[in-house]
């Protein structure tokens, strides 16, 4: 009985742990992506209207993360996980573009 109840325990595990580290992961790359943005401010790679633009982007996705949480219980479906790390992605590009694009800085 206890061995049946531990790999009841385990399988359990193994399929909402997946669930809930995804949902992590997204939040991680949301404060991570949110630092880099600071930083480029601070050392005056980023100006105020790319600031503007990247930091508008980055509160879009952790709304439509926190929607996705809401609606599905505090999970991210695989196809939510994947919209939302395409969409950090393409964020992770920008940053990176307008932090070194020197031409167009002060």
């Amino acid at each position: 009985m206890l061995t049946k109840t531990l790999l009841a325990t385990a399988l359990f595990a193994s399929f909402v742990a997946p669930l809930a580290a995804s949902a992590g992961e997204v939040e991680n790359r949301i404060h991570n992506q949110n630092a880099r943005i600071d930083q480029g401010v601070h050392n005056g790679s980023l100006t105020y209207g790319e600031y503007r633009r990247v930091d508008g982007r980055l509160d879009r996705i952790q709304a439509e993360r926190n929607r996705d949480l809401r609606r599905d219980d505090g999970h991210l479906t695989r196809s939510q996980d994947r919209t939302l790390n395409r969409q950090e992605n393409n964020l992770s590009s920008r940053i990176y573009f307008d932090k070194h694009n020197l031409p167009h800085q002060r």
